[in-house]
């Protein structure tokens, strides 16, 4: 599945979680509520898949607040 960069607006395969790895692609930004893609997978997949929806925001910064996020590697 493909998906355009939002920097270039080129057509470029989503991240795939069996062949890559995470943090080659994103990063947590703002105390680990905002994922930020690093690669135009990252930037694809975070656009396409709205990984910074409001629901989720707000979710993430309650989860910071007691702890639980973002994720240890």
């Amino acid at each position: 599945m493909t998906a355009a960069d939002p920097e270039t607006g080129e057509q470029v395969p989503l991240f795939n979680p069996r062949a890559q790895q995470w943090a080659d692609h994103f990063a947590w930004r703002e105390e680990g509520i905002m994922i930020v893609g690093l690669t135009p997978s990252g930037r694809a997949t975070v656009a396409a898949l709205k990984l910074n929806n409001d629901y989720i925001v707000r979710s993430r910064r309650r989860w910071v607040s007691t702890g639980w996020h973002p994720p240890q590697d």
